[in-house]
């Protein structure tokens, strides 16, 4: 396999839990080069979650059908950023020193503000999906988050430094390359393009030069705001950013361009 077939198949088997097959040797060097391909990755769930979205929608009333395709989002990404929502807000909302932060989040185990973090980010994004449900033909818009929420884990491990050192997941991705960044973000703009090319064309989204300035400019836009705002408040208590903190950015970038197009939908 090839080098860029090694780096796409590792992104994939790490961020989601589709059977992509591969035997590969996870260094530091492999996790850096398979970001370029995050976006894709997430272009991908995206595209899968809308299919199943569709089907739901066919079969059965938007709320069940939002509650189904909620855990079929869940169930492709195994729950791998939700993990790391719920380690963060146990960290920083415990109000503890910054190593005390760190160990907290180090602790398999979940505690009261991630169990409460969790409930109330799930029962907000079933609520944004029955939302889009409701007019099937705006539905397909729900893959572009899925993109640029992925595009900013990775600027984020080019642009902050790692709390831990070199320890942790984030120690992996440590010295990423602004040229990886930059291909990540090729990545992105030409997976918004072609979505927004597409989606018209199959009849959901809005017309061609309204998908194209969501995709390309206001969804880019509010995550890069708020992720850069989101990664301050991170670094202002830890000193830096650890992989449950890339994981927990991507679910709350996830949620905030939802809520977005929800609110585009209603008042354009």
């Amino acid at each position: 396999m090839s080098r860029q077939g090694q780096a796409a198949t590792a992104a994939f088997q790490f961020l989601t839990r589709f059977p992509v097959r591969g035997n590969l040797d996870y260094s530091p060097e492999l996790f850096r080069q398979s970001v370029k391909f995050y976006p894709l990755v997430g272009a991908v769930i995206g595209l899968f979650v809308w299919l199943g979205a569709a089907v739901f929608s066919l079969l059965l009333p938007p709320l069940p059908a939002a509650v189904l395709t909620l855990l079929l989002w869940v169930g492709v990404t195994g729950g791998l950023h939700l993990d790391g929502w719920m380690d963060t807000a146990d960290g920083l909302l415990s109000y503890r020193s910054r190593d005390q932060m760190l160990e907290i989040m180090k602790d398999s185990r979940v505690g009261a503000m991630g169990v409460l973090a969790c409930v109330l980010l799930l029962m907000l994004k079933v609520s944004l999906i029955y939302s889009l449900l409701i007019d099937r033909s705006y539905s397909g818009l729900l893959l572009l988050p899925m993109i640029w929420s992925r595009w900013f884990m990775v600027y984020a491990m080019s642009a902050w430094p790692t709390a831990r050192g070199k320890e942790g997941l984030a120690a992996n991705f440590k010295g990423l390359a602004q040229g990886q960044s930059r291909l990540t973000l090729l990545w992105a703009i030409l997976l918004s393009g072609i979505a927004a090319i597409v989606l018209p064309l199959i009849g959901t989204g809005d017309h061609l030069w309204t998908t194209s300035f969501i995709g390309w400019i206001l969804l880019p836009l509010i995550a890069w705001m708020t992720g850069v705002w989101m990664v301050k408040r991170m670094i202002a208590k830890l000193e830096g950013l650890t992989g449950d903190t890339y994981g927990a950015l991507n679910e709350f970038l996830e949620v905030v361009m939802l809520l977005l197009l929800v609110m585009l939908h209603y008042h354009i």
